[in-house]
């Protein structure tokens, strides 16, 4: 027992010390996000926090010092649009918690986080390219549910969700998918579910014990959306076509919504609307191949031609299904090619992290490099967005990450030997 208890007291020592642990990561240009970049800059992290960024600061003599000395530092990344943890093998049934079935394709109860996966293999090679944390995302149906942000962390999976409901997450582009056969369709239908959370929040009391006409959705599903009817809830409409954006913007006219609109194939051609509703658009700008009618006029300038619009823009996969599944570390590649087809470094930087933790509610915990926030910060050999450059340093919430991803392993594994 002795003994067992010494091993217990050496694991909590251990632990506390790294809790406690002082890393200093100096020389290097900071790129804070929220301020102008730092030459020969210092991020000083205590405690899982960083408490000060600048140049010449003063160091505890007991700092562990990384010199990032030719590198850049910067806020780790955000997946805003993602379905990692949620799928583990597309053709595999039973590994695929992304969707639920609901009733009459209404889903808004469906919390899911709920079903992620902590062990997923897909955590360590995202984290591993500078993507320290994502949101979680529903899929299918009318109304596909509740979306959360999640870090890139080892452990349980309430210790990985960093925020549960962030958004709720419904379409206006499949009708098929929502169990209708037309968009006009699918548009009234929303708009009678609206109605009719106004009218349950309303009657209640007649509604559960029967004394009210039936609604189109269940009690809980009515319940989850009362906020977004509320606007205390963040609505993703994905939508594409312009038609779908302006019907979207809309809905959130006439139901005083606080909206988003994910996909937004053709959002260029509604930049004006979109910027005096003050709508941010996520979006990509790695494919401008159209997959459906709806994507007919995407092109890889959206992203440039809404940010000079004024519309606030968050980066995510735009190219298919696959880069939202498994190759979510890929968002530095849609901000790059962004660059690339016009758009602002700076915007394109915070479009894949301060934007994004404002848009969320996270704003005053992530994406960021200020003191007081949560130390998720990257090292990097070089430019973020240049497809060469790798990733040096990886820290979250204070902690680096050195768990090595399955591909590493498999590298080490099949390495030619002598």
């Amino acid at each position: 027992m002795r003994r067992a208890f010494l091993i217990t007291a050496f694991i909590i020592a251990v632990a506390s010390s790294a809790l406690s642990q002082t890393i200093a990561i100096t020389n290097g240009k900071v790129y804070p996000v929220s301020g102008p970049p730092i030459p020969n800059g210092t991020v000083l992290i205590r405690d899982g926090v960083i408490t000060a960024v600048g140049s010449n600061l003063n160091l505890p003599a007991n700092a562990q010092r990384i010199d990032a000395t030719g590198k850049i530092v910067t806020p780790g990344f955000i997946n805003s649009l993602t379905e990692l943890g949620l799928i583990e093998i597309d053709q595999v049934r039973s590994t695929n918690d992304s969707s639920a079935k609901g009733s009459n394709n209404i889903a808004a109860n469906f919390r899911v986080w709920d079903g992620l996966n902590p062990a997923s293999t897909v955590f360590a090679p995202t984290r591993s390219e500078g993507v320290t944390t994502v949101i979680v995302v529903p899929q299918g149906g009318l109304i596909s549910g509740q979306a959360a942000a999640i870090d890139l962390i080892s452990g349980h999976a309430p210790d990985i969700v960093r925020r549960p409901a962030v958004a709720m997450v419904a379409q206006v582009g499949n009708a098929n998918s929502a169990g209708t056969s037309a968009r006009g369709e699918l548009i009234g239908k929303l708009r009678t579910l609206f109605d009719d959370v106004i009218f349950y929040q309303a009657n209640r009391t007649n509604f559960d014990r029967a004394g009210t006409r039936s609604l189109t959705a269940s009690k809980a599903d009515l319940e989850a959306l009362i906020p977004v009817i509320e606007g205390r809830m963040l609505l993703i409409i994905e939508a594409n076509q312009m038609n779908e954006i302006d019907a979207a913007l809309a809905l959130a006219h006439d139901y005083h919504l606080k909206l988003a609109i994910a996909g937004g194939a053709e959002a260029w051609l509604s930049a004006d609307r979109l910027a005096t509703a003050r709508v941010p658009v996520l979006t990509g700008a790695m494919n401008n191949i159209p997959d459906s009618f709806a994507t007919l006029n995407q092109r890889q300038e959206n992203a440039a031609i809404l940010r000079r619009a004024g519309v606030p823009v968050i980066l995510v996969g735009n190219s298919d299904d696959d880069e939202s599944r498994f190759n979510a570390r890929n968002i530095k590649y849609e901000a790059g090619s962004a660059v690339a087809y016009g758009m602002n470094y700076d915007d394109a930087l915070r479009a894949v992290t301060l934007a994004p933790a404002e848009l969320f509610g996270l704003g005053d915990r992530i994406g960021s490099l200020q003191p007081g926030r949560d130390a998720n910060v990257v090292v990097w050999s070089g430019d973020p967005f240049e497809f060469s450059t790798q990733v040096e340093h990886v820290f979250v919430r204070g902690r680096e990450a050195k768990e090595p991803s399955r591909q590493d392993m498999l590298i080490e594994r099949y390495k030619p030997r002598r």
